[in-house]
């Protein structure tokens, strides 16, 4: 079993250890001494040089290991194909789109999807792609250009950064469906019956994706800042749109009103 240097949270702090790479399990080495095999994996995700794996089963647990970019990749390589999870060969573009616009020189890669717990990966040569399932705006089946020929592929949009980016999926027809089937059922959490919002909080909603502010869309709209608010507070409640800053409204203090008539002044000959 080959062994590559890592760290790993254990009682509250960052302990240094090796962790131990076979064909169908890893090794945890001192201090927490456990082999996990790959099978029994459900979900990973990565946030700056930090890889979190969540282990099923009776002694299920969640493990948070730190190494050097290199190690982690072929550490998640190696769990996102073979850990528990929908997966299968395709060929992916992403990004593909990025704000409506199209990426340039985006290649078609020739890898695998594999949809976890709490992502979508794509795995290939070059690139490990996780876009987060609760991130995921929209999934459809459409026409792409490939070679000059229609094909049926996936489209999945996801909100990154406040933008709208978009990949593709392309696969044999005998599985796009069935991939596209297990996408939608992995996401209905964010769908949506349609009335749960009234016509203002429709049209926030729209004007907000189209990237206005909130004083551009009292103005568009006709409503007071109250309004606003409280239509705000409805489309939060539904998880809709999150606060990125809290707008402060102001009034001058006594001091402030000194300041600005003294201002204002002419200048005493």
């Amino acid at each position: 079993m080959k062994e590559v240097p890592a760290k790993i949270e254990h009682d509250g702090s960052w302990a240094t250890t090796k962790v131990g790479i076979g064909e169908d399990r890893i090794a945890l080495r001192d201090p927490i001494n456990r082999e996990i095999t790959l099978k029994s994996i459900v979900d990973i995700e990565e946030k700056k040089n930090v890889m979190s794996i969540e282990v099923s089963g009776p002694e299920g647990q969640t493990f948070r290991i730190a190494s050097v970019p290199k190690v982690l990749v072929a550490l998640k390589r190696l769990i996102i194909m073979s850990c528990r999870a929908y997966r299968l060969s395709a060929y992916f573009m992403s990004p593909a789109i990025r704000g409506g616009v199209m990426v340039k020189n985006s290649p078609w890669e020739k890898g695998a999807i594999a949809v976890l717990k709490t992502g979508i990966w794509f795995v290939g040569q070059q690139k490990q792609i996780c876009i987060p399932l609760m991130d995921v705006s929209g999934i459809e089946r459409t026409s792409r250009d490939v070679n000059g020929k229609p094909m049926e592929v996936v489209k999945i949009d996801h909100v990154e950064h406040g933008e709208v980016v978009t990949s593709f999926v392309l696969c044999p027809p005998t599985t796009l469906q069935v991939l596209f089937n297990f996408l939608k059922d992995a996401t209905k959490e964010m769908d949506m019956r349609g009335d749960e919002i009234d016509p203002i909080g429709a049209q926030v909603a729209m004007l907000v994706y189209s990237g206005m502010d909130s004083t551009a869309i009292e103005k568009m709209l006709g409503i007071t800042p109250e309004e606003l608010e409280k239509t705000y507070d409805s489309l939060l409640k539904l998880g809709i749109v999150g606060v990125v800053r809290t707008r402060r409204e102001v009034q001058l203090t006594t001091k402030g009103a000194r300041y600005v008539t003294d201002a204002v002044k002419p200048p005493q000959q």
